[in-house]
Formats: C-alpha cells, sequence, structure tokens
C-alpha cells in the first residue's frame, strides 16, 4: 500500500523529503488533463494508483477540493501545476505573468490549506527557444516571482519549476526542490543525467517530474522493462522522489484528444499494463545494509554545549555496521566528561591539546574496521549517511568518500547569513562522481589507504587538514568517490565575529597549503582547483553567464559554463533588509581577510572576464503565422546562411544580418514564428518572403 501521508504536509528534509514525522520517498504519477474532463469520481482512479504503490499524483492544473477529497481518502498527497501563457513571449505581454500570479493566488486561496496539497509546480518546461528570445536571466525572475507569490499564501507549501535538459540553466534559486522531466531510454545514460542533476540542484533535494515511454511505439514490455529500471535507478542515485508520465492513455493536449501516444500505465479503456505493476513498487525507502565496517570519529574540542546532538545523531545512523570513537583534544569545558557520562557505549579518548590533525590521527589509530569516517562536534549526520557512503565503497573504485554538508534551519538572523556568505566547506568535482576535494566534516576514508598516505600533517591544527590530505591522496593515485545523498548538517558560526575569526583561521591554513604545495596556486594566492567548487545553491543563469546552446539553439542539453556553483540564498523567511546588509557585507569582507591572511594583500584575483555573447538592441522583429522554426532554419543554412557560435546569442547570420528565431503557441497550440533581427531587416524580410513562396505560409 502507499505511505499514508497526506495527513501531513511534506516538507525538504536535507537532500529528501519528509512526511508527517518520517523520511518519504515520492512515488508519483501524472494524472490528467482527459478528454472530457476530469471523471465524475476521482474514487477508484485514486484507490488504483495507491494500490500500485504511488504516494503522490502530479498535476497540469490546479486541483479542486473534490479532487484533493479523494486524494487524501486514498492516502495520496498531491502536487498541482499551475497552467498560464508560458508557451509564449509572457515577458512582452505582461498579461500572460499577471493572470498566472492571480490565478495562483487564487488556487491556494480556495484549496486553503488542504491536508492532500503537498507541493505546486508554478510552470512546466518553458520552451528553450522562447527562453532565449526572452531573455534567460529574465525568465528565471519570473519563475522566482511566482514561487515567491506562492509560498507567501501557503508557506506549508512546496514549490518547484519543473525543468528539463534543454534548459538546465533556468533553476530557480527560491524553489525548495529541483525538478527535471527526463526522457532517456538508455540505462546507462539516465544513470549519468541523475548524478549530474543533483549537482545543479545543489542542497536540495532532487525529483524526476517525469519519465516515461510510448508503448505504441515501443511495445508494452519494452515500456515495463525501462520504467522498472528507471525507478530503481533514481532510488540508487539518491533522488528524492520519481515520477511516472503518465497514469492514463487518454491525453487532452493543445484543444484536441493526443491519439498518436501510448504513455499510460492503463489504456485507454482503463486496462492494465504490464508498467502498472513495476512503475510504483519497489523498495519504497528501504535500504539494504551496506557490507563494509565503519569506525565514526568524531573529534571535539571544548564542544561541550553542540557534541550531544552530534553523538545522538551518530547513534540513531541506519543500515551499516559501525563503532563510535570520540577524541577530547585537551577540552577544559568538560566535554569528556560529558561524554563519559552521557554515552557510555561511545569509545572515549582523551589528549592533550594538539591540534585536529593529530585528534583525527589518534582516533585513526585505535579505530577497529575498514572505513574511518570523519565528522565534527557541530555536524549531525543523516541517518543513512554510512549506508550511502557504504554504496561508494562498494563499487571498488574509491578510496574515499563524502557527501554534502548542509545548514540546518537557521535559529536566528545571524545564522543564516553566515550560511548564505563565502567561505562554508565545499566539495569539489572533477566530474559528476569523483572529487578532487571533500572536507573534513563528511569525510570517509579506507583505512589501508589512510595508512598509505601518513594521515593527516599534525602541522595543520583548525583547517587545512582536510585540502592537504585529499591532495595527497590523489597524488599517491587514490580516487575519492561522492555520494549527494550522504549529508550531515553542519552548523556554522552563530555569530558574525566567530565566522570572521574563522575565516581568518582558514586564510592561515591556506598560506601553510600555499608553502607546502606552491604548484598548486596562482601566483597571486589563489587556489588552482582541476575541477568545480560546489556552493550549495542550484546551477543556474546569472548576468554575465556563459550558456552553450548548441548551434542555432538546438542542443538538447543546454547548460551555463561554472568554475564555481553559486552560493546558497538567504532562508526563507531570513531575508529582510538587515540580513541582505550584512550579506553583501560579509561577501565583500570575507574574501578579502583570508587574501590578507594567506598573502599578505588585501587585493583578490581578478576572475577571468566572461562575456555573454550578445547583439545589443535589435533592428527588426518579424512575425510568420503558421512556421515552424526547425523548417525555417534548415531552409535558411540551405540558401547560404550560416549558424552561429554555440555560445552566440543569434540563430543564423549572413551578409550583414543576423536572426534569431522563436516559435510562440497560441490558442489551441497553433504556433506562429518570432524573428528578431540584428543588422540588415530587408535582407532578413527577402528571405522570410522566400520560404514563404515556397512553402506557403502567411506572413
Amino acid at each position: 500500500m502507499a505511505v499514508e501521508n497526506a495527513d501531513s504536509n511534506w516538507r525538504a528534509d536535507g537532500k529528501f523529503f519528509r512526511a508527517g514525522g518520517e523520511r518519504v520517498r515520492m512515488r508519483a504519477v501524472t494524472y490528467g488533463p482527459f478528454p472530457g474532463g476530469w471523471p465524475a469520481d476521482f474514487g477508484p482512479d485514486f484507490r488504483r494508483i495507491s494500490a500500485a504503490g504511488f504516494n503522490a499524483v502530479r498535476l497540469f492544473g490546479m486541483p479542486g477540493r473534490g479532487l484533493l477529497d479523494a486524494a487524501a481518502d486514498a492516502g495520496l498527497a498531491v502536487f498541482g501545476g499551475l497552467s498560464w501563457g508560458q508557451n509564449e513571449d509572457f515577458l512582452r505581454q505582461p498579461g500572460f505573468l499577471s493572470g498566472a500570479l492571480v490565478a495562483l493566488a487564487g488556487a491556494l486561496d480556495e484549496a486553503s490549506g488542504h491536508r492532500a496539497l503537498a507541493g505546486v509546480y508554478v510552470a512546466n518546461e518553458i520552451p528553450s527557444d522562447l527562453v532565449r528570445w526572452m531573455g534567460p536571466v529574465r525568465v528565471r525572475e519570473a519563475v522566482e516571482e511566482l514561487i515567491a507569490v506562492g509560498r507567501e499564501h501557503s508557506p506549508g507549501l512546496l514549490f518547484a519549476y519543473a525543468n528539463y535538459p534543454s534548459t538546465e540553466y533556468l533553476e530557480p534559486e527560491n524553489a525548495d526542490f529541483t525538478a527535471f522531466n527526463v526522457y532517456l531510454e538508455d540505462e546507462v545514460a539516465f544513470r549519468s543525467y541523475v548524478r549530474r542533476l543533483h549537482h545543479i540542484a545543489g542542497d536540495r533535494p532532487l525529483v524526476i517530474s517525469e519519465f516515461g515511454l510510448d508503448s505504441l511505439r515501443n511495445g508494452e514490455a519494452r515500456q515495463a522493462e525501462v520504467l522498472g529500471w528507471a525507478r530503481r535507478v533514481a532510488d540508487e542515485e539518491e533522488a528524492a522522489g520519481f515520477t511516472v508520465y503518465a497514469w492514463s492513455d487518454r491525453w487532452w493536449n493543445n484543444g484536441g484528444e493526443v491519439l498518436d501516444w501510448s504513455f499510460g500505465l492503463v489504456d485507454r479503456e482503463g486496462r492494465a499494463k504490464p508498467a502498472l505493476e513495476v512503475a510504483g513498487r519497489g523498495r519504497a525507502g528501504e535500504e539494504t545494509a551496506c557490507e563494509v565496517g565503519f569506525s565514526v570519529i568524531v573529534c571535539t574540542r571544548n564542544g561541550r554545549e553542540r557534541i550531544g546532538d552530534c553523538l545522538r545523531a551518530v547513534l540513531a545512523l541506519q543500515g551499516a555496521d559501525y563503532e563510535v570513537i570520540v577524541v577530547d583534544d585537551g577540552s577544559v569545558d568538560g566535554t569528556g566528561d560529558f561524554v563519559a557520562a552521557e554515552f557510555p557505549e561511545v569509545s572515549l579518548l582523551r589528549l592533550k591539546h594538539g591540534g585536529l590533525s593529530v585528534a583525527r590521527n589518534a582516533g585513526a589509530a585505535v579505530a577497529e574496521r575498514e572505513v574511518l569516517a570523519f565528522t565534527d562536534d557541530d555536524c549531525e549526520p543523516d541517518a543513512e549517511w554510512l549506508l550511502r557512503l557504504g554504496r561508494v565503497f562498494a563499487e571498488g573504485r574509491f578510496a574515499a568518500a563524502g557527501g554534502p554538508n548542509l545548514p540546518p534551519p537557521a535559529a536566528a538572523w545571524r545564522e543564516a547569513v553566515v550560511a548564505a556568505a563565502p567561505g562554508a566547506p565545499s566539495h569539489v568535482m572533477l566530474d559528476d562522481r569523483e572529487a578532487e576535494h571533500l572536507p573534513g566534516c563528511n569525510l570517509a576514508v579506507r583505512k589501508a589507504a589512510f595508512d598509505a598516505v601518513g594521515g593527516f600533517d599534525p602541522r595543520f591544527h583548525t583547517a587545512g587538514d582536510d585540502v592537504d590530505f585529499c591532495w595527497r591522496l590523489r597524488d599517491a593515485g587514490f580516487a575519492l568517490g561522492f555520494a549527494p545523498g550522504a549529508f550531515v548538517w553542519h552548523r556554522r558560526r552563530p555569530s558574525l565575529r566567530g565566522f570572521l575569526r574563522q575565516q581568518l583561521g582558514y586564510g592561515k591554513a591556506e598560506r601553510m597549503l600555499m608553502e607546502k604545495f606552491p604548484q598548486r596556486f596562482s601566483p597571486r594566492g589563489g587556489a588552482k582547483w582541476e575541477g568545480c567548487v560546489y556552493s550549495g545553491g542550484p546551477v543556474r543563469v546569472a548576468d554575465g553567464v556563459v550558456i552553450y546552446h548548441g548551434l542555432m539553439g538546438r542542443a538538447g542539453y543546454q547548460s551555463v559554463a561554472c568554475g564555481m556553483q553559486p552560493l546558497r540564498g538567504l532562508e526563507t523567511g531570513r531575508d529582510g533588509w538587515r540580513e541582505r546588509v550584512a550579506l553583501w557585507l560579509l561577501k565583500a569582507v570575507v574574501p578579502r581577510l583570508r587574501a590578507w591572511e594567506r598573502c599578505g594583500r588585501l587585493g583578490l584575483e581578478k576572475p577571468v572576464a566572461v562575456e555573454a555573447p550578445g547583439c545589443g538592441e535589435a533592428d527588426a522583429e518579424l512575425v510568420v503565422a503558421a512556421v515552424g522554426r526547425s523548417g525555417v532554419l534548415d531552409w535558411l543554412l540551405e540558401n547560404g546562411w550560416r549558424a552561429g557560435g554555440e555560445t552566440d546569442g543569434w540563430d543564423v547570420e549572413k551578409g550583414g544580418a543576423r536572426l534569431l528565431l522563436a516559435t510562440g503557441y497560441g490558442d489551441n497550440g497553433a504556433a506562429y514564428l518570432m524573428v528578431r533581427v540584428w543588422g540588415d531587416a530587408e535582407l532578413a524580410e527577402v528571405a522570410l518572403r522566400g520560404y514563404e513562396s515556397g512553402h506557403g505560409a502567411a506572413h
């Protein structure tokens, strides 16, 4: 049966979801729209969906109370969808966006906190050519405005944008989770792309918001096979949710019934296909225990006020065989006595103060398990931390592994500012699976590899030890793996003063690293990472960012050039003027403080200037009715026009003219072509008239 979760709000829980006090894996199916409208009674379908193992339905419109009541009775959560003019130039015609804002507010008011409504997708797959036409930053901001209005009306709901690979760069900063519609029929390719999406998502949960296969063209057996492995891969790659497209072959789109595809789990007469037996079922969050044993090592100095929460989380870890070792590095606040009295089941090692590296080495020396798992006393590992790290080690390729460290909800405004400021421990990724660096607060390593490189360097007392250790591991030929779901909650400094002191300490550690590894730093003192630094925020377009659209914007997977992931934004509800001003100051001050401690200068190394290609102000815009973009582009290429580059802001050029083409969709899906012209507008008009005369299009 489906997990009973409709009685409680869903919320993000690190990289996953929680409902009713329990972690829940979203298993959803899309429902509707149907020819003839909604059924008179939702109960039979919803009971059948629940019995098939699903716990949620995704709609492409906003639900009424009758639908929500039926979903609640069946134990299903509902994710609504806002339907609006997203397939037209809604920035040029502001009535579309303002109408969407009004419609969203009205629908949320009508739902008025219904227990079955879990979240809302504020838009779905805004076409990539239209995004390019309107401007990616402006489109992202419009989506963020919709989310902000929705959250203002219903703060207890989850909000997201259903993205797709052709606008990979369009992730809204303020969404509660990252959602992607992905149609990949190859298991290896699908697994690889899910791994990539985790890094696009940053700190937040990843949901596959659509995945399906047309049984009309591929056969029902093939549909069942593909949906079965796709659901399994989504689980194994730590997606927080998986959504099957669709419940029924009955489908209504653009004013008519769709008869030339069959993505449903049931056919048009409601008969079950083989895919229904596999699509919603599975482990539903139940994980198999890992085979490697762990020694969890927590080093602390004067951590009496924080280590209790850490150890309670460590002792609640699931799915792994492990021991717990606490190393008290000369505390003078009674930390050791507290641990001994409150946590007798852990091994306590008391040392004279020697620094973090000495403490970590001492813990490793007495460890009895195969893998050493290090975390800090201000961290609380997720219950499945070791389980997910164990999967990485089970591959046999990696000698070390880690995952994200996420800031928990802030207890005060200063904590929220520190969580969004630069300078937090970050992982650095060479690709979507292999890391160049893993922070010491979430770092596991095979004991054999640890011993082979001599452990941590004792000269690093408070910071820099993990960077040095990871570099030496890689220099010795060991690989570092990454598990996006193996996260720890890592509390940042509770005060701005304490945070700035920490950053000064980081700068001193970086100076020591420069002395030990001069080849890994630039002449001005910047670290030369081979990979991409991930700072917690979702990868998204911003002013000046280069997007790889592909030739004429036709690339199926369009991404931004990214050497560093954006920072986390301020926590919702902690983003007032005071927080914004304080964050602005920290962003200006922190890098300079670290530069001063690192190399004696306040000036920062200037980043390589990257100009986003553009054409300036357009000279003309034309509209051609009932014409397809792809056909016009192909015709232009055949008639002497040349394609622009993969990052250019136009599609084709010839002589003194450059053209950008986009398709809009009016009533009942009627297409029309918009053409933006830079340069010789007359040349463009002649070309379009030539196309029309040969293809019967109307100008």
